[in-house]
């Protein structure tokens, strides 16, 4: 079944919720403020077609990891090399960090799932079941939409 992480628009906490066609509104338990909210069929089914949150059918999709887990990670690994550096360990010590860094990087990105994330408004979608039609991030489609509120009603960006 898909679940479905909206962001509290007033306080910014998240609100996990599984579609349901009776749910028309969620409330967030922090600061008790609701939302619209529009699941339909195709949710129940876990396709992702629409956004029913923004009602906008443009999304993104990338592996499921805590990004503030991944900073800390790394700042972790340049602290430990640069002390490492500091004491005047040889180079293949303190380069050794990042290659253990690098192999945690790359095990995790084996095993982690895929999730669906909606430019607009940034819901979080896991579990869906038509993530491959899903395409990855874009830079440019972001800006736009976040930028100019462009709806590009989940067509790729034109390239030219």
């Amino acid at each position: 079944m898909m679940t479905v992480h909206f962001t509290c628009k007033n306080c910014g906490s998240g609100i996990h919720v599984y579609p349901s066609l009776e749910a028309n509104r969620i409330q967030c338990e922090i600061c008790q403020t609701q939302q619209e909210v529009h699941f339909d069929q195709n949710h129940m089914e876990a396709i992702l077609k629409d956004c029913p949150c923004c009602q906008r059918k443009d999304f993104y999709s990338q592996k499921d990891f805590n990004r503030k887990l991944g900073v800390i990670i790394f700042v972790v690994a340049a602290i430990i090399s640069t002390i490492m550096l500091w004491y005047g360990l040889g180079p293949q010590w303190y380069l050794s960090t990042f290659i253990v860094l690098y192999a945690m990087d790359f095990l995790l990105f084996r095993r982690l799932n895929m999730i669906a994330i909606c430019y607009k408004c940034a819901t979080i979608f896991r579990n869906v079941s038509n993530i491959e039609q899903v395409p990855g991030f874009n830079h440019e489609m972001n800006d736009r939409i976040v930028y100019a509120d462009h709806n590009f009603e989940g067509k790729p960006l034109d390239p030219h």
